[in-house]
C-alpha cells in the first residue's frame, strides 16, 4: 500500500460541487491499493501514517507526528498512485488492486484509524472528488508499506 502524505494547514474533499469532507492542520494521505496488499498491510500503513513525525518540535526539528502535533488527518483514495511510469507514456496500472479490493482494503484503512484519539477525514473510494489544500512547507512523503517497501 502507498501513501502520498502532504503536511497541511487546512484540506478538503468536495464530490459535485459539494463538501464532504475537511480538516484543519495536520496531514492529508492519498492512498493507493496495489494487487498484492492485505489488511495486514492497511493496518501497517496506518500506524506509519500516523507516526512519521513531520511536524516540528519547540526547536523547529521534525520530531512530532500528527497526533503528538495536536493535527488532524484526511484519508483520500487514489489509484493513480499505483500507476507504473517507469516505460512510455502512458501510465500502467496492472499493480492495481480491483475496484472491489481497493474499496475493501481502504475501508480498512478508515476503520484501523478511526480507533485512534485523531479527527478524521475521508474522500469516497469511486468517487470524481476534487481534492483542495494548502500544503504547509511544502512537505511531502511517499510511504509504501508491503513487498517493494
Amino acid at each position: 500500500m502507498i501513501a502520498l502524505i502532504q503536511r497541511v494547514t487546512e484540506a478538503s474533499v468536495s464530490i459535485a460541487g459539494q463538501k464532504t469532507a475537511g480538516i484543519g492542520s495536520g496531514l492529508l494521505a492519498l492512498i493507493g491499493v496495489e494487487k498484492s496488499d492485505t489488511e495486514a498491510l492497511a493496518s501497517q500503513l496506518a500506524d506509519k501514517i500516523l507516526t512519521y513525525r513531520v511536524f516540528a518540535d519547540e526547536a523547529g526539528k521534525m520530531n512530532l507526528d500528527v497526533q503528538a502535533a495536536g493535527g488532524q488527518l484526511l484519508l483520500v483514495p487514489q489509484f493513480t498512485l499505483v500507476a507504473d511510469t517507469r516505460k512510455g507514456r502512458r501510465p500502467g496500472f496492472s499493480s492495481g488492486a480491483t475496484p472491489e479490493q481497493g474499496a475493501e482494503l481502504f475501508d480498512s484503512l478508515v476503520k484501523v484509524v478511526s480507533a485512534r484519539d485523531i479527527v478524521l477525514g475521508t474522500g469516497t473510494f469511486g468517487a470524481d472528488m476534487q481534492v483542495s489544500l494548502v500544503n504547509d512547507g511544502p512537505v511531502t512523503f511517499w510511504l509504501q508499506v508491503g513487498v517493494q517497501s
